[in-house]
């Protein structure tokens, strides 16, 4: 009879101690849980922010072929100035349309400027004008689809830097969006840091050295 209730008496401690890793288990997956949750509302925060305030971007033929983003400001409403072979208009939304689509074809296919190594970009004859386009403040706004499978993507982060004309570009558009987005929100940005398009100063600078003139 005792050893009938010893028997009983162990699995009640085996069954304890099971249901108590099996606890321990569920918390290491719910603390990755939420820290996936956490990630992905500040990449949805940082897209909602470019997608609130727009941006007008100017890009730039460059004499070897490739495209340079040369000034870009928040605006109401998102719109791209091309300048080309001596000639500037804005691009109809159709072009953009097709730029972006064109674009996302080649990140799925893994042939895209923009996932690959910038060093490698840069030999190749830089970015084109759908890739230069997707590195810039609008890219949240005319392709959202696409920057989702973008945001991750370390050479993406790379080669959006190296997209402006200078480092002066880039810096001039970074705190031009920040003092924007503080603006809108009384005094408190919501920017979340070292993300995506809003990189603090201190990431910013510390690349600055891969710019191309």
């Amino acid at each position: 009879m005792n050893r009938h209730i010893n028997k009983i008496s162990d699995y009640a401690m085996v069954g304890g101690v099971g249901a108590m890793v099996l606890m321990t288990i569920q918390g290491c997956d719910d603390g990755s849980t939420v820290a996936q949750q956490q990630q992905q509302m500040q990449q949805q925060q940082q897209q909602n922010a470019v997608v609130k305030e727009g941006a007008t971007v100017t890009i730039e033929k460059q004499a070897d072929g490739a495209y340079k983003i040369l000034d870009e400001v928040p605006s109401a409403r998102t719109r791209i100035i091309l300048l080309e072979d001596g000639k500037e208009r804005i691009l109809s939304q159709e072009e953009i349309d097709k730029l972006v689509k064109d674009e996302e074809a080649r990140v799925a296919a893994g042939t895209s400027k923009l996932t690959q190594d910038p060093a490698k970009v840069e030999e190749s004859g830089g970015m084109g004008l759908a890739g230069t386009l997707m590195a810039s403040m609008a890219a949240g706004m005319v392709g959202s689809m696409l920057m989702n499978k973008l945001m991750n993507n370390q050479n993406y982060q790379q080669n959006r830097r190296t997209s402006y004309k200078s480092p002066s570009t880039y810096s001039r558009s970074q705190n031009s969006f920040k003092k924007n987005a503080t603006a809108r929100t009384g005094g408190k940005s919501t920017t979340p840091k070292k993300s995506g398009f809003f990189s603090n100063k201190k990431s910013s600078s510390a690349r600055s050295s891969s710019f191309g003139g």
